[in-house]
């Protein structure tokens, strides 16, 4: 993985597709992901070095205040991030699932951050506004006390700014929704 990655969340996709140009013009920064995702907002998730990442989503953040729902920028994001984005990782553990769902992408993703270096858990999905009404959410797994603190830990970051919606932890899933999930 890249040494950072940002990632700004709009309205609308027009906004968002002249962010994301703006972005790339900024600094010397790769596009990960540029998408409408439910209900019409725009993503655009970008990696490169931190210093190029923060230049890129503070430009684009600034140019359209008004429509910008939410950014981040992680100067060291876990490694596992993006295989929760496209469903890659591999999940070996399978005692206790914990899920955390978000208003926003971008809050998901941070809290899949924080969940992957709080405990040790694996982070199994982050579900990105697709299907959803533009919330989030993130589903980890591993032992059920390390899980707890995961989910406690970035519910409490995430609730800071008001993005936090739910979250659940489940101790040892029944087969059949491991089923489902995996």
């Amino acid at each position: 993985m890249a040494k950072a990655i940002g990632m700004i969340e709009y309205k609308t996709v027009a906004s968002g597709m002249t962010a994301a140009d703006l972005m790339v013009k900024t600094a010397e920064i790769d596009v990960i992901e540029a998408k409408t995702v439910c209900p019409g907002k725009y993503l655009v998730l970008v990696t490169g070095d931190l210093s190029s990442v923060k230049a890129a989503v503070d430009a684009a953040s600034e140019k359209f205040p008004d429509t910008l729902i939410d950014k981040f920028v992680l100067g060291n994001p876990h490694p596992s991030i993006l295989g929760a984005i496209y469903g890659t990782n591999e999940i070996l553990n399978r005692n206790a699932l914990g899920i955390l769902e978000t208003y926003t992408a971008a809050s998901a993703i941070v809290a899949a951050d924080i969940t992957a270096k709080t405990a040790i858990v694996d982070l199994i999905e982050l579900r990105l506004a697709r299907g959803m009404c533009g919330k989030s959410y993130l589903l980890i797994t591993g032992e059920v006390a390390a899980v707890q603190m995961a989910i406690d830990t970035a519910k409490n970051d995430a609730a800071t700014d008001g993005m936090y919606l739910d979250s659940s932890v489940i101790a040892s899933p029944d087969p059949k929704l491991w089923d489902s999930i995996l």
